[in-house]
């Protein structure tokens, strides 16, 4: 076994270690920690397959960006564990469906047939000025545009959904309703102008120093 496949199985390990723990743990802070190390992992396979700009990508939009984005989430929904723990066994089944379609749906999307490969064939050597960052950039906006806008409009009603349950109005707190509030509240009630006058400040009183005794003798003197 070279390096390069023990370091594969290295990561994949851990990569799947780690996804696992994600859907497993109770606590959802945990849950996104794992995943950080998850897309870690899978950052690590990208660069053992030579596609850096995927690997590092990974690493600097998901890791650094997405994942604190979904820790805030997180904290801000306020997750009731011990009612999603209860609800956990009744959705298992249905969960066991989707993972067992997601499955078979990596076979067919990442199966060598799709990649120009033969089952335990190795891929034709690339010339010295190919890049995969121009490649995936071409393919990306060429062959799977289609696919891209809908990632883009799933992400879309991702990002409403999550703005729309951190607005959900809770029994200790004040809900405001801004559509009500600019019927009710007519034009010229909205701001008020005053004018204020200027005040007269008074002249400074300019007091004379008093003198010194070097003062009266020269006055004496003159």
């Amino acid at each position: 076994m070279g390096f390069e496949k023990f370091l594969f199985y290295v990561f994949a390990a851990i990569t799947v270690f780690a996804a696992g723990m994600v859907v497993t743990r109770r606590n959802p802070v945990h849950a996104v920690l794992y995943l950080v190390l998850a897309f870690v992992g899978s950052a690590a396979l990208w660069l053992l397959i030579e596609a850096e700009f995927l690997g590092i990508a990974l690493v600097l939009v998901y890791v650094g960006a997405v994942m604190v984005l979904f820790l805030f989430v997180v904290m801000m929904l306020d997750i009731d564990i011990a009612a999603m723990r209860a609800q956990f066994i009744k959705h298992l089944p249905l969960g066991l469906v989707i993972a067992a379609l997601m499955v078979f749906n990596l076979f067919l999307v990442l199966g060598p047939s799709n990649f120009g490969l033969e089952v335990f064939g190795k891929p034709e050597p690339k010339p010295a000025g190919f890049s995969n960052t121009s490649e995936l950039g071409l393919n990306l906006y060429t062959v799977y545009l289609y696919q891209f806008e809908i990632a883009a409009v799933i992400l879309l009603v991702a990002i409403v959904a999550a703005i729309r349950l951190t607005l959900r109005r809770r029994p200790d707190t004040k809900y405001l309703d801004p559509a009500a509030q600019v019927k009710v509240r007519k034009g010229p009630d909205r701001i008020r102008m005053v004018s204020m006058p200027a005040e007269q400040t008074p002249r400074p009183v300019v007091t004379a120093e008093p003198k010194t005794q070097n003062d009266e003798d020269k006055e004496l003197a003159s």
